[in-house]
C-alpha cells in the first residue's frame, strides 16, 4: 500500500480504505459556505417574493437529502448511518450563509457529509434565486469543525 495516499493500493490503483479495525466513535463535523447575491435578491427572499417559492425550505431539504446520499456521490466514500443532519441559514445584506452540521457514530469521519450538505443547499439556493439574480456566486465552502469522541 502507498503510505502517503490511503486511497491508493500498492500499484497505485484506487481503493476504499478499510476502517473495520477502527473503533466506533461519536463524530461530528460542521461545514459552511455562502451564496453571495445582490441585496435586492435578499429583500425578495425576505418578502417571500421569489418566483420559485419558499427558497430556504427547499434548500434545507436539498442539503439534508444530499448529505444522506454522500456515499453515492463521492467515490470511495463510506456509507454512514447519520444520527443527525442540520442545515441552517443566516441572511446577510448581500449573502446567505449556509451551515451544515452532520453527526454519526461510526469508524470514519462525517466531514464529507457536512460538505455535501452545504454544497447542495447552496446550489439549491442558487437555483431558486437565479431568475432574479444573474451574478450570484457560491464561495467559501469549508469544514470549520471536526470532532471525534
Amino acid at each position: 500500500m502507498n503510505k502517503m495516499f490511503s486511497h491508493l493500493d500498492a500499484r497505485g490503483g484506487a481503493r476504499m480504505v478499510n476502517v473495520g479495525h477502527k473503533p466506533v466513535q461519536r463524530r461530528r463535523a460542521v461545514a459552511e459556505g455562502k451564496l453571495v447575491c445582490a441585496p435586492a435578491t435578499i429583500r425578495a427572499l425576505k418578502k417571500n417574493a421569489l418566483p420559485k417559492g419558499d427558497v430556504l425550505t427547499v434548500a434545507q431539504i436539498a442539503g439534508i437529502q444530499a448529505a444522506k446520499r454522500t456515499a453515492q456521490l463521492i467515490p470511495l466514500c463510506h456509507p454512514l448511518a447519520l444520527n443527525h443532519i442540520e442545515i441552517r441559514f443566516k441572511i446577510r445584506r448581500a449573502a446567505i450563509e449556509v451551515r451544515c452540521t452532520a453527526e454519526t457514530s461510526s469508524q470514519t469521519g462525517v466531514e464529507l457529509e457536512a460538505l455535501t450538505g452545504v454544497s447542495v443547499a447552496a446550489l439549491a439556493l442558487y437555483d431558486m434565486c437565479k431568475a432574479v439574480d444573474k451574478k450570484m456566486r457560491i464561495e467559501g465552502i469549508r469544514v470549520v469543525e471536526k470532532i471525534k469522541e
